[in-house]
């Protein structure tokens, strides 16, 4: 027997860490980006700095996308700040800062953006982090229509992002996708499954929206995959193409 689906507000299109490529990642440079491109979702990382101060930021290590160097978890939010998050890139960004998680969301509630908010936590905190990063959502999108969609390869934070704020909706991001994965996202009260665009097929596609579920894919940067995807019925893709796959295409 089917389950009916739950309520998906969110655009098909949903731009990677902001800007894609097209921008330095999880900045708000990238963010204004995206908008400009088109588009009304956007995907970016969330983390907490040494003093418990929620940033962007995808890696462990502030080494690949900052002239800094080092753990992110050694960082007070003020060291981080300053860095340069930017040149990586290309001149054109040089000094763009490390976000905080409050100036993102001001911005994109402020031009009427949803958000998947992807719960990054540094190693050994991934429960703070879960715990932290829901309870800032539900203050941040308090009384929004749309609200923010947490999701997390780290089912420590998923679970402490459901204990502290279980009135915001989840998914269960994956490597590879887990026979068990009806028990694991009914375990964590998700409503979507985000998986590896490699992994996906029309039956299982069929498979998770019959078990009452969303789906979406990371990361689609081929055009023809991504009308093949969406055809199939996937609800969502995730891209760094931002000029080629958009909402306007």
């Amino acid at each position: 027997m089917t389950s009916p689906l739950p309520a998906w507000p969110y655009s098909p299109y949903i731009a990677h860490r902001g800007g894609g490529h097209l921008a330095p990642e999880n900045t708000l440079a990238a963010m204004h980006v995206g908008a400009a491109q088109g588009f009304t979702m956007f995907e970016f990382d969330v983390k907490l700095s040494r003093d418990n101060v929620a940033i962007l930021m995808h890696d462990d290590n502030v080494d690949r996308t900052t002239n800094g160097r080092g753990p992110a978890r050694d960082m007070s939010y003020t060291e981080l700040s300053l860095l340069d998050a930017g040149s990586w890139h290309s001149p054109a960004y040089a000094g763009e800062p490390v976000p905080s998680f409050v100036s993102v969301a001001r911005y994109t509630r402020a031009n009427g953006i949803a958000c998947n908010v992807e719960i990054k936590p540094c190693p050994g905190r991934e429960a703070e982090t879960g715990a932290e990063v829901a309870r800032l959502c539900a203050e941040y999108w308090q009384g929004a229509a749309v609200l923010p969609l947490l999701s997390s390869f780290e089912e420590p934070s998923l679970a402490e992002a459901q204990r502290v704020a279980p009135q915001l909706p989840r998914a269960l991001l994956v490597e590879k996708v887990p026979a068990d994965w009806r028990e694991r996202l009914a375990h964590h009260g998700c409503i979507a499954l985000n998986i590896n665009q490699k992994d996906a097929t029309p039956e299982l596609i069929d498979a998770v929206h019959a078990a009452g579920y969303r789906i979406a894919a990371w990361t689609v940067n081929d055009p023809a995959r991504a009308r093949e995807l969406l055809g199939w019925g996937m609800d969502a893709i995730f891209t760094d193409k931002l000029a080629d796959i958009r909402p306007t295409a």
